[in-house]
């Protein structure tokens, strides 16, 4: 779906914010089904097997630190926004990471990375306010080493919402499409081995695993941040309004799966096993 009205995920601050900026500003961020998804994700993914990770959309760094944790191995992190990766390099200082895990400012639709790089390329909750998705899984194939894996956890509509419900979206930034148009895409890939979990989406749930996905620690504050943005900047307070104004019948239609494929081998690599 798309809208010329759309604003875009990001302003230069002149605007007024949007979705995304007001997250950056207080030092949230979140994805469908927090670290059960995330960890369901990185094993199809085989991260305990990879020597080197692309996290892409790092947010504020829950991802990244977790990754070089509990894996070891070398993360690149990258993100649009230099406040969010402010916040992920002080998520990474914090988890006693720092030396493991490298940030760029980059967009998903252009890395600033060779080709086959990276033994897996991680992507949650990105893909949503990307409108070219093809466009941008290619080239998050074209920087995952032959053999490699990329793995995206994304929503999607499970019911299309009417026109003027989608309306309340266009304010807000993402581009989700239907089950069935993920899977067309996903399909359509030169991937192999390519699978797509479903997942339940249950609202209380869901509520719990973003709390633990961002952390207690990182939570309370943000939340002061937001109330400070409320009685101190008018702009902000008018869209962070707007979205608790979204229609929870929106919600009631959103889904999530993830979808893993492997890189195929190159004809060198396949006559040298």
């Amino acid at each position: 779906m798309g809208s010329p009205e759309q604003k875009p995920i990001y302003t230069t601050g002149e605007e007024d914010p949007t979705y995304l900026d007001i997250q950056a500003t207080v030092g949230i961020t979140k994805h469908m089904g927090g670290y059960t998804a995330t960890d369901a994700l990185y094993r199809l993914c085989h991260l305990g097997e990879a020597q080197e990770v692309l996290e892409v959309g790092c947010g504020i760094g829950v991802g990244p630190a977790y990754i070089a944790k509990r894996f070891g191995c070398q993360v690149m992190a990258v993100d649009i926004s230099d406040k969010m990766l402010s916040w992920a390099r002080q998520r990474a200082r914090r988890e006693g990471v720092a030396d493991r895990v490298a940030f760029r400012k980059a967009s998903v639709s252009e890395l600033p990375f060779e080709d086959n790089r990276f033994d897996a390329v991680i992507v949650e909750s990105v893909l949503a306010f990307v409108e070219d998705k093809e466009a941008a899984i290619h080239e998050l194939i074209r920087v995952t080493k032959t053999g490699g894996y990329v793995g995206l956890n994304e929503c999607y509509w499970t019911e299309l919402p009417p026109p003027e419900l989608l309306s309340h979206l266009f304010d807000i930034g993402p581009e989700i499409i239907t089950e069935a148009q993920w899977r067309a895409i996903w399909e359509a890939t030169p991937l192999e081995a390519r699978t797509i979990q479903v997942q339940d989406l249950e609202a209380k749930q869901e509520l719990r695993d973003r709390i633990k996905w961002i952390g207690w620690r990182s939570i309370l504050p943000a939340w002061g941040r937001v109330i400070k943005l409320l009685l101190t900047n008018r702009r902000s307070r008018d869209a962070i309004k707007q979205q608790l104004d979204t229609p929870t019948e929106l919600a009631k239609r959103l889904g999530y799966a993830l979808f893993v494929g492997r890189k195929p081998l190159s004809p060198a690599d396949r006559s040298s096993d």
